[in-house]
């Protein structure tokens, strides 16, 4: 729970990723919060403009009236001010830290990028370079799974942590890719251990419950987020 006196406020959108994650983080250190569904691209709130005037995107937690801005930060800054109750999510240890760092930033910079070409490409050839550059990513995945976690339930150990937050966070978008592409991403066959991490990290108490459908997504996709979304996703 939130210090007394503590006020949390979370300004966000259902479909965003990055949103996700700052829930997750904030269901797992048991913070209570008030969310505030904002619009993604017109109409922002004035609460939205004012808080990030830098980039104007979602998720910013708001934490006794002084605003954070960027997923990541948020999640570390969530982290650190609420030490003191439910599980750590960053590592203690620094050279654990430094990993969880480092693999999310290459699945935000570099991964999840290469999702959206799945259903912008135009002809066969650039299908087969993005499944490709996505299958390479997830094959790095699967073996900093096996070797530096050790065969552990998550990426954080025996708990839910920093590097499965920011991984878990994409999982209904990746299932609604899947379902416009009919292409599996995270296959049994080809990447097992992830696909058992994808299964348990779902079923957690505290996650999912904010992961979306892959048909709401699609939905989405469908009437709000073709038209504009190009071969890189928003990122936040």
């Amino acid at each position: 729970m939130a210090a007394s006196g503590d006020e949390v406020k979370l300004l966000g959108a259902w479909p965003s990723p990055y949103v996700i994650r700052v829930k997750i983080a904030l269901e797992l250190k048991g913070v209570s919060y008030e969310y505030l569904e904002q619009q993604l691209w017109e109409n922002q709130s004035e609460l939205l403009l004012k808080s990030n005037p830098v980039y104007k995107k979602v998720p910013v937690l708001i934490h006794n009236d002084r605003p954070i801005c960027e997923s990541a930060i948020i999640v570390q800054y969530i982290d650190e001010v609420w030490a003191g109750t439910g599980p750590s999510i960053l590592p203690s240890d620094p050279y654990e830290r430094a990993t969880a760092r480092f693999w999310a930033g290459y699945i935000d910079d570099t991964w999840f990028p290469t999702l959206p070409k799945y259903i912008k490409v135009k002809t066969e050839k650039e299908k087969a370079e993005a499944i490709e550059q996505s299958f390479v990513g997830l094959s790095l995945l699967e073996e900093a799974y096996e070797k530096s976690f050790k065969g552990k339930p998550f990426f954080g150990g025996n708990n839910v942590g920093y590097l499965d937050i920011t991984f878990g966070s994409f999982l209904g978008w990746v299932k609604m890719i899947e379902k416009i592409s009919s292409i599996k991403l995270i296959d049994d066959a080809k990447f097992p251990l992830l696909a058992k991490w994808a299964e348990r990290f779902g079923s957690v108490i505290g996650v999912k419950e904010h992961i979306p459908e892959a048909d709401k997504l699609v939905e989405f996709y469908s009437k709000v987020l073709k038209d504009i979304w190009n071969v890189t996703a928003p990122n936040n």
